[in-house]
Formats: C-alpha cells, sequence, structure tokens
C-alpha cells in the first residue's frame, strides 16, 4: 500500500531539529548483504517471480543522546539516509537503486531496533511496449519506494565495531503516476556490520524530567488544504492526467505525541474522466453513457503522530459522492507533514490509495487557524 515519498522526510525533520551550537553530531556507518524472495502480492506478476533477489543496504545515521525533548520521548532514536542496491535475478525486472531517508527506533535495551524510510528508487528496465513488455510490475523509471528493517543490534563491540542481522522489506511502486503499476514487494534476510565514528567521545544519554505530554494539548483547530499531482488509470497509453483535492477539517492535539482529525475532502481526479469515456465505448456492456461526473466527495478520520513539527499522517475515508464505482468506497492516505510558522502553515505528502492499491502520490499545503 502505499506508499509513501522520497528524502523529503529527512529534510522536514533537519529543518526543525537541529539548531543548538552545543548539540554534538554523533555518526554511525552501516553495511549490509540481503538475500530473498519477491513475494506475490498480486497474481499478475507471477511470471516476474523466477529468482532470489540479494543486494547491499548502506546507511548513514545521525545519533541522538536526548539534547531535544523529542529525541528522549522516543528513547534517542536515529535519523539518516539510506542507499539500497538489488538484483532482481529476473530479467525483465533487471536492477532497481533505492535512496530513502530514515529513522530508527531502538527498544530491549537498545538491542532490537526497527527502522522505517520511504524515498526514490531508479528502475533501470521498466515497461516498455515494444522492448520489455512483460514487466508490468514498474511503469516507470522513478520509482516510490519504502523500506522496513528489524534488527538484532550490537553497537560498539570493539573499537566502534558492531554487528547487526535481521530482515528487510522493500516496496518498489510509482503510485498510478504511469500504468503499468503492479508494483514489487520483497522479503529479504540481512546481516552486516556496524561503525562508529565517535565512539571515543559519545555523549552520555540525557535523562530530564520534561512536562507532561498532556500539556502540550491544544484547542480544536480548523484547517484548509489543497493537494495536487499527476496520475493515471491502470489502462496502458490512456494518458497521464492532473488532480486536485480540497479538504476542510478539524483537528484536536491531545498530547506531545498524538493529533486526531476528521474532515471532508473534494477529489477532481480527470483521469477518471478519461477512464469513463474510455469504457463507455470499449465496454459497453458496462451500461456507461460516458457523462458520469468524475468527481467524488469523501468524509474521512485521522491521526497524526508528531515529532516536533513533523507529523506522519495516517487517515481513513468513505466516499458519500460516488457516482462512477471506482475501486472501492473506502480510501486511506498515509503520508508526511511538516509544520512552519508556529504550526499556522504545512506542507505534506502522502499517498492516497484504496486498502494496499495506490491511486496517486499527492503535494499539498495548507493553512491551520
Amino acid at each position: 500500500m502505499k506508499h509513501f515519498l522520497f528524502v523529503i522526510s529527512v529534510l522536514f525533520i533537519s529543518l526543525s531539529l537541529f539548531s543548538q551550537e552545543e548539540e554534538l553530531k554523533p555518526i554511525s556507518l552501516e553495511a549490509d548483504f540481503f538475500y530473498g524472495s519477491i513475494l506475490e502480492h498480486n497474481p499478475d506478476i507471477e511470471h516476474l517471480i523466477t529468482g532470489h533477489p540479494t543486494g547491499f543496504i548502506f546507511s548513514f545515521n545521525r545519533k541522538t543522546y536526548g539534547f531535544n525533548e523529542w529525541e528522549r520521548r522516543y528513547n534517542y532514536p536515529d535519523w539518516g539516509f539510506t542507499l539500497a542496491y538489488q538484483n532482481m535475478h529476473n530479467e525483465y525486472l533487471g536492477n532497481v537503486i533505492g535512496a530513502y531517508g530514515h529513522m530508527n527506533w531502538y527498544f530491549l535495551k537498545r538491542h532490537l531496533m526497527l527502522s522505517v524510510g520511504q524515498g526514490i528508487a531508479y528502475s533501470a528496465v521498466p515497461y516498455d511496449q515494444e522492448t520489455n513488455y512483460i514487466n508490468n510490475a514498474y511503469g516507470t523509471h522513478l520509482l516510490s519506494t519504502t523500506i522496513l528493517r528489524g534488527n538484532f543490534v550490537r553497537e560498539n563491540i570493539w573499537k566502534g565495531l558492531g554487528l547487526h542481522a535481521g530482515f528487510t522489506v522493500i516496496h518498489y511502486s510509482n503510485a498510478n503516476f504511469k500504468a503499468p503499476n503492479n508494483s514489487t514487494n520483497s522479503f529479504l534476510l540481512n546481516a552486516g556490520v556496524s561503525y562508529q565514528l565517535d565512539h571515543k567521545e559519545f555523549p552520555k544519554y540525557v535523562h530530564k524530567e520534561d512536562s507532561l505530554s498532556k500539556t502540550h494539548a491544544e484547542r480544536f483547530k480548523y484547517n484548509l488544504a489543497f493537494r495536487t499531482g499527476i496520475n493515471e488509470s491502470d489502462v496502458v497509453g490512456l494518458g497521464q492526467e492532473p488532480f486536485y483535492v480540497i479538504s476542510v477539517f478539524v483537528d484536536k492535539r491531545i498530547n506531545y505525541k498524538s493529533t486526531f482529525t476528521a474532515g471532508v475532502d473534494v477529489f477532481f481526479s480527470t483521469f477518471l474522466k478519461e477512464l469513463i469515456n474510455y469504457r463507455s465505448i470499449a465496454y459497453p456492456e458496462d451500461g456507461l453513457s460516458g457523462d458520469e461526473d468524475y468527481k467524488r466527495v469523501g468524509v474521512f478520520v485521522g491521526h497524526e503522530w508528531r515529532f516536533n513539527k513533523v507529523a506522519f499522517i495516517s487517515q481513513l475515508g468513505y466516499y458519500v459522492y460516488w457516482p462512477y464505482e471506482f475501486e472501492n468506497r473506502v480510501y486511506n492516505r498515509l503520508g508526511l507533514k511538516r509544520y512552519f510558522f508556529n504550526d499556522k502553515i504545512f506542507a505534506a505528502i502522502s499517498v492516497h490509495a484504496h486498502w494496499a492499491k495506490a491511486e496517486a502520490v499527492e503535494f499539498g499545503v495548507g493553512y491551520r487557524l
């Protein structure tokens, strides 16, 4: 599903979290090898699963130690950048290189690390009507990609060197920017080494009595957002079209980490206009006149998981106005938001989807009153 979005996540975070001169910035480097399988999440890609993907992951981690409040509240996570190379071991899928912004969270006395990264990938051999029509997974060279990792970690075992091993999941999709877009999901086993550049001078973790989380609660706020982008239906060659979304919603921040939202979306999806016209001619048995309204109206509820000025957003919606039956009436949205100017202005990037099937990547701006 899915999915979500480029190194914008790290740019958002870096703009808001690091400024004081006294702050130290310890760094660690990681290198991994992986081996695994492509999951058959869709029978349409069965013919592309012919081998076991292999590859490498290289990561740059900016370690935190509690200098800022958000670091203490989230048990001193890392943020950084990841580069992944994956050989799909299939001549039609070829090789894929991905660049990510990521965050790492630690549990079990920092021996268990869970990581989430979002970024952009490059496919060497995407779909081509003449030279690679077998590849119905990737419709473009540039893809949206998500990486999930879970590792058992032992850092700084000897002179900054450490070891780790675990699993990795990598998703590639262009979010219907251009057809075809059946995507791939790989489940991989990985093992690697790490090196702490500042192992001799690594600062002590700051333990400080912060204010109660609920003191960050706010009154109800009213929001207006505008989102846009380009996408295409699943019909290859029908053409890319712009779309526009206007959202009006209310939010209620209840504590430092959580904000709840509810509102209305109005979708102007012009690709549906072309799809309706196409199906009215190509499939007369559908009973379409070609004049059906392509606009939709949905209501939604959602949650924002706050990291200082950055938020991970998740929403679940239902189309109350749905004149053309495209996909299903339930939709979801996942993405990132960055607040500016005392939280009155925000920018966001998100994926509008129907369960696991993405419809579009949305780029948005909004005002919060």
